[in-house]
């Protein structure tokens, strides 16, 4: 990438972050980073234009103060129930009088994926590679300068619904930035917390944001599967408000320290809960809250299997569930996922750059932080392959935003 400045920003519902990264000689840093309040989002998507507009403004600002960098360009990420996910195949013949495959073959046949019946009012966000096939010979991951005639691929194709995708980029684009990149925020998530390793073997992300649960699957090095669920922490944060007649400021900190209460078989504890009006306390068990908790949290888990269990083939081995997003800080959530899914669990922490704080690889941070990784190697699976294709991908970036404003 020939830019050694990346940027990406996360307009979530709770908060909008804005991370940005310097290509050094030892790979990726971070070297600013920017967050603030998000009122204008729910549920991944723009309900007011003028608050989104400052809450990126706000984070940018904070961003660009920090790293001492002025914020041109930025990869996006984005989310939302208007999300869906298919994997199709297409098919070329290799053009060159060698019949050896070209990056031309390549970028050929992934445009040639990308045809598909879409609805006038959707639009193409990824159209990812999860493998080749060159004469018959499947399983290539990188078929340039192979020798055959016929180039096949199998292709993650995201879409989403352009009136929502055009109001995201109204509010980067009227904030002074320029989106270079739409980026779906599992996948972005997924670039920052999971190791090829576990791509390989198959494994499930569940990133449980303030409105919305995005969820990807993986096998064989590449996403198979993503789709998003409109629940996120916000309501389970309602749930508590409401259930212990409580303020939502209130119902947000007992839920970041109690979470889903103690488990079965160890002793209830009592808390003291802030009345509405702020003048009083009143006491509530742990048993209470792990009754309000506890149905909400099985319920968005149980619908992101359902959803896994509809679209995935049933033979697909998977090795683990990896929890991120500000909802897989919620205490308890681990061992409650364990028992729905009957695989291990683990909490996915940014890991894969350099120049974090603790605070920055947390999990809440792991979209934003995955944006920057996005944007330079795509999703990571097989950076060589997309740095290649880094001048094309732009053009067709641009290509597409231009057609979104047009």
């Amino acid at each position: 990438m020939k830019h050694e400045t990346v940027c990406g920003l996360d307009i979530g519902t709770t908060k909008t972050c804005a991370v940005v990264a310097v290509d050094g000689p030892s790979g990726l840093e971070i070297v600013g980073v920017g967050e603030a309040p998000s009122l204008g989002m729910r549920k991944g998507v723009v309900v007011d234009l003028e608050e989104t507009i400052k809450s990126i403004e706000a984070a940018t600002e904070k961003a660009e103060r920090m790293s001492g960098v002025h914020l041109g360009e930025v990869f996006v990420g984005i989310t939302g129930d208007h999300i869906r996910s298919s994997n199709n195949r297409a098919v070329v013949a290799v053009s060159g009088e060698d019949r050896e495959v070209s990056s031309g073959d390549v970028r050929r046949v992934i445009d040639a994926s990308k045809i598909i019946n879409l609805p006038g009012d959707r639009q193409i966000i990824h159209a990812l590679p999860r493998y080749f096939t060159v004469d018959g010979q499947e399983g290539v991951s990188d078929p340039i300068g192979m020798a055959g005639g016929r180039l096949e691929v199998d292709t993650h194709i995201v879409t989403g619904s352009s009136s929502f995708i055009t109001n995201v980029l109204k509010c980067v684009q009227r904030a002074g930035l320029e989106a270079v990149g739409l980026v779906f925020e599992p996948l972005a998530s997924s670039a920052a917390t999971l190791l090829p390793e576990e791509k390989q073997v198959g494994v499930v992300l569940l990133d449980i944001g303030g409105g919305t649960t995005d969820i990807a699957v993986y096998s064989l090095g590449s996403a198979i599967y993503t789709a998003t669920i409109p629940i996120g922490g916000n309501m389970l944060t309602n749930d508590i408000s409401l259930g212990l007649k409580t303020t939502l400021a209130e119902a947000e900190e007992i839920k970041k320290r109690l979470g889903a209460g103690v488990r079965d078989g160890e002793s209830e504890e009592t808390f003291a809960v802030r009345t509405l009006d702020g003048r009083g306390t009143k006491e509530h068990t742990t048993a209470t809250l792990r009754q309000i908790v506890v149905p909400r949290v099985l319920e968005t888990l149980r619908m992101a299997k359902q959803k896994i269990i509809e679209n995935v083939p049933r033979d697909l081995v998977l090795g683990e569930v990896v929890l991120t997003g500000g909802g897989a800080l919620l205490p308890n959530i681990g061992a409650i996922a364990e028992d729905v899914f009957g695989l291990p669990v683990r909490t996915g922490n940014a890991n894969t750059i350099g120049g974090l704080t603790d605070a920055m690889s947390a999990p809440q941070y792991a979209t934003a932080v995955g944006l920057v990784l996005f944007g330079v190697n795509g999703d990571g699976d097989d950076a060589s392959r997309m740095r290649r294709r880094s001048g094309a991908l732009f053009n067709r970036v641009q290509r597409w935003l231009a057609d979104l404003w047009t």
